[in-house]
């Protein structure tokens, strides 16, 4: 009997030291997109990308941030029709919901043609388990 409740000890004891030591990951995924303001309006934005025939409209809120590229705040005043921007946004059942409005600087080229700098990135981060 010793041995059997020894073993069954031994075994509960490498269990939890293994559940201690679990790491769980998630992936967290920023949704961007990158387009040109066609229309801002009191609760709504949108944007024309290159990437979809139809404006993609997203609603937003009082937590809705508004950057320059250098990630300092600008005025909502500053969204302007014609204005490159990319859009960090969440999904909300059939709505997107802005989150970040960064408004970049239109740069001319000799043909009267605007110039965009588009950058994807994708932010994975690891958190260990919690210690039962």
């Amino acid at each position: 009997m010793r041995t059997f409740a020894g073993m069954a000890l031994s075994g509960m004891i490498w269990a939890a030291a293994n559940v201690a030591f679990a790491q769980v990951s998630a992936t967290t995924t920023e949704t961007t997109s990158v387009g040109t303001v066609r229309e801002f309006g009191p609760d709504m934005i949108t944007i024309q990308t290159q990437t979809s025939p139809t404006p993609i409209r997203y609603t937003f809120t009082k937590t809705t941030t508004y950057v320059d590229e250098n990630g300092n705040p600008v005025s909502v005043e500053t969204v302007k029709s014609g204005l490159p921007v990319t859009v960090y946004y969440d999904r909300n059942g059939d709505q997107l919901v802005a989150t970040k409005v960064i408004v970049k600087k239109t740069t001319t080229n000799p043909d009267g043609s605007t110039i965009e700098q588009k950058k994807t990135s994708t932010t994975t981060t690891t958190t260990p388990a919690p210690n039962p």
